[in-house]
């Protein structure tokens, strides 16, 4: 089975909003929200990555935060076949009033992705944990809101 690297963004604003997008492909009946992010190129780190992807899917140029996360698992997406995807996530802090936009989508990216939103914790618990790929997404922004309000 093929390997996939892949660096995905936790995007929160000054409002502890995060930043996801809504999908759509073959592989899952229902639409789902994920995060920023994708598949390394070719001799690419996972933090040149991060800042690539941050800039052509967000528009936004941001510093790249902490490693929050390192994980593995099987799936598809888009036009894929199952892979197991190795994913790092990483923090980005923006302010409230960053002017999101896609920059530079790929024809894949415009045909899957449906809108983008920011997300309270409220109402991320109101959607259900099924809503969001991987389901992880809730419990890791959690721990992004729990560390700060300890700073």
């Amino acid at each position: 089975m093929k390997t996939r690297q892949c660096s995905r963004l936790m995007i929160v604003n000054e409002q502890d909003e995060l930043l996801l997008f809504q999908y759509k492909d073959e592989h899952k009946s229902e639409p789902f929200w994920a995060t920023a992010g994708g598949e390394l190129k070719e001799s690419e780190s996972y933090l040149g990555a991060a800042k690539r992807e941050l800039y052509e899917e967000t528009g936004l140029t941001n510093d790249i935060g902490e490693l929050l996360l390192e994980r593995e698992d099987i799936f598809a997406v888009a036009r894929s076949t199952p892979a197991i995807w190795q994913e790092k996530y990483y923090l980005v802090r923006c302010a409230t009033n960053s002017k999101v936009f896609a920059a530079q989508w790929t024809e894949e990216e415009k045909s899957t992705i449906q809108k983008w939103k920011w997300w309270s914790r409220e109402e991320m618990e109101q959607e259900g944990i099924d809503a969001f790929k991987p389901d992880c997404l809730p419990a890791l922004f959690d721990t992004i809101l729990n560390s700060k309000l300890s700073e």
